[in-house]
């Protein structure tokens, strides 16, 4: 088998003579590139192994078999046990590179294709290392195209640090290509199955490949204040769709869900940004500078540095003073109980509120920004106008949350990631905020108590925020917990209001199924009226408690059901003597049946007893016997009919029989059962609980509702508020129906964020095929 090309001897390749030693300055430059370069990729490395072994652990619970899962294990212990081993030769290698690149050397760029080829061994290669090298060149091209900006920056200032390097044809020390084969090299010791190893690969693309990008905007800031190619013009081909963006600086693949973000959300998640940056800078006509202003014949803007006389743009300290003198006014004002309508004009007045202040500061009569920071002002100014639309919102809410825009602005500037990585503090602090916001109502909330959480959290932040972004972690931490205690009280009292539901439910299908049974047995039958009493009162009860306690397949059940069968049998004519025979070795089986049932039911033993009496002077004809004899006296037939009527009034109420029939309407309902289309009605029944509604009622009230249970009887919908409380329970017709009619509208699920990244790209796209009013 042949050797993975990286464990090769490295092969290097003199690109010209090496300079001399006589010049200092690039030495100590070079010395510090190496020390940003090690400083922020240990931090990515030690960010891929703190993150591994949640995956695999994750990976090894949901294993299809023990031996996946003993694989998972295996490849875990042996990851903790090499771990410094490979962080160091990865360090290590990258170091060699970066001085092979200060002696004037640099490493060839090779392919899989080009190694195998050379040597007429293509064919050889094992198909596990072909699929490993081809992982390790497919993340490395994806991080190429994605970061060719500022990979294009920083090798030409390298270039200069190393007297003049051409990278035509071989790879920089720091390109993505690097990363991926040193890191390839330090996992050749890894004792481990190929289907682990490309688990490490993806999250060093997730973790490492998505972090490098911070770790080249530092160099080239660095590099530039140092005198190194301060204004570099980017090459023309990487001019179209992607300008100078601040999405096209934000790291796209370093989007993670909670940790667990598939490659699927990944890939959606980079498509949606790269959308997004192709979109803003199409905004600009070709030869137009931020804000609208043509640029001067021969200016040349590199990387944000003016030339010449160019009015000079303001850096990010100007831009974080001017937010946090206007963030320091919104602060000091009372804006909680302003309309959405006001909010949302403060909300588009934030950039001439923003150039206003830089003009204060600076001095200038009119200022103006980078393209990339206009594009970061406008990106928040949607985002935050979308908050202040967005129907998930109650209008309380958005009120309270759009004065969270010059905060988000400060920190889209301090850190481009936000509007990538999922797993942003501050992202993930605004969604936890929206989501709490989403189920809130005056009626649910009559204390306020959460309308004041997040005003809390509103007004540190406003107070508190100056550049220190741990600041929304702490929050996120402190507010999450508030929301944990909230959720544990209700989700006691919703599981409570589920359980009665459940109850009055089994206990409906139980007595409805009894009577309709009773039903079944009495057709084309004529017992006296006595035995229909029993049936119908007492004996309907037993069914009732069996089918709650053992269920309607329990011996217990159809042994009740044979008792009526047989009672009825013995009140019917008895012609023969074979079947008085029957009936009279019947009777001590049917009065033990009947005695447990009735006791069962709570009837008293001498309720009992006199019941049975009246049932054995019925049986006495059927028996051949002589019937009892004729009344004494008035008042023995009095006593008689007496008897009889305290024997009828100790029975219990008679369930009625009712036919069974799905519980689409309540029994005691009157309302005609509503018309709903068939789409609707498929749609209702593929809900799941979790999901929340608003219901606006006819009189203009609106409550806010999640779905809490579905019945697996009838099929009702229980919907609880956010305290547990339940608020309504329908049936899929009726919900349909008021879906249909805008009564009942459905809550989006996915998190205020993405929901408002889609949102922006799809309002820039049409803004794009708008016709031009200005137009021939």
């Amino acid at each position: 088998m042949n050797a993975p090309e990286d464990t090769q001897p490295a092969k290097v390749v003199p690109m010209i003579p090496r300079r001399s030693d006589g010049n200092e300055r690039p030495g100590e430059l070079m010395n510090s590139v190496r020390t940003i370069a090690s400083r922020n990729l240990q931090g990515l490395i030690a960010m891929l192994f703190d993150n591994l072994d949640d995956a695999l652990f994750d990976l090894a619970e949901k294993a299809a078999s023990n031996a996946l899962q003993v694989e998972y294990f295996d490849g875990m212990r042996e990851l903790r046990k090499k771990r410094g081993l490979i962080e160091r030769m990865f360090i290590d290698d990258i170091g060699k590179r970066l001085a092979d690149l200060g002696a004037g050397r640099l490493r060839e760029r090779r392919t899989l294709t080009e190694n195998g080829a050379a040597r007429g061994e293509l064919s050889l290669v094992e198909d596990a290392e072909l699929e490993e090298s081809l992982a390790v060149s497919s993340m490395a091209s994806k991080a190429e195209q994605r970061l060719a900006r500022n990979l294009f920056a920083l090798n030409e200032r390298l270039a200069v640090l190393a007297g003049g390097l051409r990278f035509d044809n071989a790879l920089g020390p720091l390109d993505p290509g690097a990363l991926a084969q040193a890191f390839r090299l330090a996992l050749r010791d890894l004792e481990t199955g190929m289907r682990v190893k490309l688990i490490v690969y993806k999250l060093f693309d997730r973790y490492v490949m998505s972090g490098a990008e911070a770790m080249y905007e530092e160099l080239n800031l660095n590099l530039a204040q140092a005198g190194v190619l301060p204004q570099i013009r980017q090459p023309a081909a990487s001019r179209g769709g992607s300008g100078n963006s601040a999405v096209n600086m934000v790291t796209v693949n370093a989007v993670r869900g909670g940790g667990h973000t598939s490659s699927e959300d990944l890939a959606a998640q980079a498509d949606l940004l790269t959308q997004l940056s192709s979109l803003l800078a199409a905004r600009r006509a070709p030869g137009e500078t931020s804000m609208g202003t043509a640029l001067p014949a021969g200016s040349n803007y590199g990387a944000g540095y003016p030339t010449g006389n160019a009015m000079p743009l303001p850096g990010p300290a100007e831009l974080l003073g001017a937010l946090t003198l206007l963030q320091a006014e919104i602060a000091r004002a009372n804006l909680a109980a302003r309309s959405a309508n006001e909010a949302l004009g403060e909300v588009r007045h934030v950039k001439a509120d923003l150039l206003d202040q830089v003009s204060r500061i600076s001095g200038q009569a009119r200022a103006r920004v980078s393209e990339a920071d206009e594009d970061t002002i406008d990106l928040v100014s949607m985002l935050f106008e979308f908050i202040l639309q967005d129907r998930n919102l109650p209008t309380e809410m958005q009120a309270l949350l759009a004065r969270l825009q010059i905060p988000y602005l400060k920190v889209a500037i301090l850190d481009r990631r936000l509007f990538a990585q999922r797993a942003h503090p501050a992202r993930r602090l605004l969604d936890t905020l929206a989501d709490a916001a989403k189920g809130w109502s005056r009626e649910s909330d009559p204390d306020l108590r959460l309308l004041g959480d997040v005003r809390a959290v509103v007004e540190r932040l406003l107070q508190d925020f100056d550049d220190d972004i741990g600041v929304f972690e702490r929050l996120l931490r402190e507010f999450g917990a508030q929301l944990e205690t909230h959720r544990k009280r209700a989700e006691l009292t919703e599981l409570r209001a589920a359980e009665a539901a459940r109850g009055r439910e089994k206990l409906e299908h139980a007595r409805r199924s009894a009577a309709n049974a009773v039903l079944d047995h009495l057709q084309n039958q004529n017992p006296p009226q006595l035995v229909r009493s029993l049936l119908t009162r007492p004996w309907a009860n037993y069914l009732v408690l069996l089918l709650l306690r053992q269920g309607a397949a329990s011996p217990e059940y159809r042994a009740a059901l044979h008792f009526m069968d047989d009672l009825l049998w013995s009140f019917t004519p008895k012609p023969d003597a074979a079947s008085r025979q029957r009936l009279h070795a019947l009777l001590p089986e049917l009065e033990r049946s009947l005695r447990q049932g009735l006791a069962t039911v709570a009837l008293q033993e001498p309720d009992q007893n006199r019941l049975l009496e009246q049932l054995n002077a019925l049986y006495r004809p059927l028996l051949g016997e002589a019937p009892a004899g004729p009344v004494a006296n008035a008042a023995d037939a009095t006593r008689a009919r007496q008897a009889a009527q305290d024997i009828e009034t100790a029975l219990p109420p008679a369930l009625e029989p009712e036919p069974v029939i799905p519980l689409a309407v309540q029994p005691d309902s009157t309302e005609v059962e509503p018309v709903a289309s068939s789409e609707a009605l498929d749609a209702v029944r593929a809900l799941k609980s979790g999901c929340w509604f608003e219901f606006n009622g006819d009189d203009g009230s609106r409550e806010r509702a999640k779905l809490s249970w579905i019945s697996p009887i009838s099929g009702r919908y229980l919907f609880v508020n956010r305290r547990g409380l339940k608020v309504a329970d329908k049936a899929a017709a009726q919900l349909a129906a008021e879906i249909e009619s805008g009564r009942a509208v459905l809550l989006e699920e996915v998190p205020l964020f993405d929901r408002a990244l889609d949102a922006i790209v799809e309002r820039l796209r049409n803004a794009q095929a708008a016709p031009d009013p200005g137009g021939a």
